[in-house]
């Protein structure tokens, strides 16, 4: 093979790896994610700051329902215990999540346990499969799914 033609191949191949390696990335949303309330930091993140911090899998969850069949899912999302540790929030007895519709659940710290910022659901991205329910979810696996908040925009930390 010729110099010239074994280059043109690898530069080929390099253009198509770099172009595979942009698509399976996270997909371009507009939305914000805000921690407030009593944190020392109060905090913005973007969808894309979320995806690109580290996640955590919940694999095998029961999504108790109150209408409908319960399921068994599988998420994956930023745990709610780091973004909390980012606003420099160490103990607080409740918190409040909003929704962008207006929706708004209190729970306390305990039922809070392996909590994540869902992105993912069953390993595809929420703002592509399902965006009436995302781009982001909470997922609080030690309670019934109704407190599942999805497209949230706000947590507000209790004392």
């Amino acid at each position: 093979m010729k110099k010239q033609t074994w280059l043109a191949l690898v530069f080929v191949l390099v253009i198509l790896l770099s172009l595979s390696a942009c698509g399976g990335g996270a997909p371009k949303v507009d939305w914000d994610l805000t921690i407030s309330g009593d944190v020392d930091s109060p905090l913005t993140f973007s969808y894309q700051d979320l995806a690109a911090m580290d996640q955590v899998d919940l694999t095998e969850i029961l999504m108790e329902k109150t209408t409908g069949e319960d399921e068994v899912t599988s998420w994956s999302g930023v745990s709610l215990d780091s973004l909390l540790a980012l606003a420099g929030v160490d103990d607080f007895s409740t918190i409040t999540a909003l929704a962008e519709d207006g929706y708004a659940v209190e729970m306390a710290a305990g039922d809070l346990n392996n909590a994540i910022v869902a992105l993912k659901d069953g390993g595809e991205w929420i703002a592509e499969v399902t965006p009436d329910k995302g781009p982001i979810r909470l997922v609080t696996p030690d309670t019934p799914a109704n407190r599942w908040v999805f497209q949230i925009t706000e947590i507000q930390v209790n004392q």
